[in-house]
């Protein structure tokens, strides 16, 4: 399912660093409904939103037709976050203190949305007390800040005031849609308070030489959603991630590791943990043997390549002395699935496996169909998107970590 945020562009200089972010977020598959303005609508117009975005572009709160539609309303609640770039002091004041004096104040004090703020302002506006408390407040409330960076400002000063790049914004974006960006969501009971939670993720690369290496083609994008969603439920989480290309989860410890044996090592090193769960694609061989220089290609066919067994990172964990309490570790199959887990789950000695058929898109799409295999059985889930399933696993963790306490 395509996501969707509501833009809202405030009055400075950096507005026109929006028109940027919309075109990049659009790359990446988002989409992007715009609020400008008055301020705004000062250094960027509605039409070249409009344009970029291939929505209507809204700027007015007394407009009859949008409003009798609950305009204000429906935009806050439409979109799956909202997001204030740039955001200006006036801006931050009125959203802090609840004041609803326009269309863009008025949806945010409407919204059931978190909002991430990208600040931008003259440095001096932003090192006021008056700024530093309602940017306080806002975090208090749950807001999410993007920035601001330090560099030279259209004022001539030099210092943090710089509103982050569109591609730094929109990493932040994708990160925060992981999540649950509801405020009911934000709210809730973190049944996962005062665990740890240790997460895989991603592909291994095992070297040849210098330019060449083994792995496979592991996104990440499941095991980054689960390590999302344990957090989201209060949990203390560490990511250990291969080399993908994925911005880190939010309130998320991720450590970037290339090869199995550099894996097995971050994992060891943060244990204790409550929970572990292996979702890597971890490289079952590597080369014997690593040139430092580039091999050239032999006259006489192909050189010999000789593969040595890699550490099992999940099996290793299981027979730690430090062994979390609840390990969990993914079969991915392209037959015999269920059977195939069964016998995984003895054989690794974990308490939990997690099923999927990777014989069409899972390891790079963003759904996944999961079977849970305990000791009591398998439990089916229907094809959903990869957050979603991330989410029904982590309720399914916290649920067993209650009833074992």
């Amino acid at each position: 399912m395509t996501k969707r945020i509501l833009l809202i562009i405030g009055g400075g200089i950096a507005a026109y660093k929006s028109l940027f972010l919309i075109r990049e977020l659009a790359k990446r598959g988002i989409d992007s409904r715009v609020i400008i303005t008055r301020g705004g609508t000062e250094f960027v117009t509605p039409l070249s939103a409009g344009a970029l975005s291939g929505d209507k572009v809204y700027t007015d709160l007394w407009n009859l037709t949008d409003e009798a539609e609950m305009g204000h309303i429906e935009l806050s609640r439409q979109a799956d976050l909202i997001v204030v770039a740039p955001a200006t002091a006036n801006m931050l004041a009125q959203a802090a203190h609840g004041v609803a004096g326009d269309l863009a104040t008025t949806t945010l004090l409407a919204t059931d949305k978190r909002v991430l703020f990208a600040p931008a302002m003259n440095v001096r506006m932003w090192e006021a007390a008056s700024t530093q408390r309602n940017v306080e407040q806002l975090k208090q409330d749950g807001a999410l800040f993007i920035g601001p960076d330090a560099g030279a400002m259209a004022c001539g000063e030099f210092g943090d005031g710089r509103m982050a790049e569109p591609n730094i914004i929109a990493d932040r974006i994708e990160a925060a849609l992981l999540g649950d960006m509801t405020l009911d969501g934000l709210r809730a009971p973190k049944s996962l308070k005062g665990k740890r939670a240790l997460i895989t993720a991603g592909p291994t690369r095992e070297p040849i030489d210098p330019v060449r290496y083994l792995s496979n083609q592991s996104s990440g994008k499941q095991g980054y959603a689960i390590a999302q969603a344990l957090a989201d439920l209060g949990a203390e989480v560490t990511l250990v991630s291969g080399p993908v290309d994925l911005p880190a989860p939010l309130g998320v410890t991720r450590i970037m590791v290339e090869t199995a044996l550099d894996m097995l090592a971050a994992c060891e090193d943060s244990l204790p943990s409550d929970i572990f769960v292996s979702v890597a694609a971890v490289a079952d061989w590597r080369p014997a043997k690593t040139t430092a220089q580039k091999t050239k290609k032999p006259k006489n066919g192909p050189p010999p390549l000789e593969l040595i067994e890699n550490p099992d990172i999940l099996k290793t964990l299981c027979e730690h002395e430090k062994r979390p309490e609840l390990v969990i570790g993914f079969a991915a199959e392209t037959h015999d699935v269920i059977a195939q887990a069964r016998a995984k789950r003895l054989r690794k000695t974990c308490d939990w496996i997690v099923a999927n058929d990777v014989s069409g898109d899972v390891m790079g799409g963003n759904e996944n169909a999961m079977i849970l295999v305990t000791q009591d059985g398998e439990e089916c889930w229907p094809r959903m998107e990869k957050i979603h399933a991330a989410r029904k696993l982590a309720h399914s963790i916290a649920n067993a970590l209650g009833s074992s306490n």
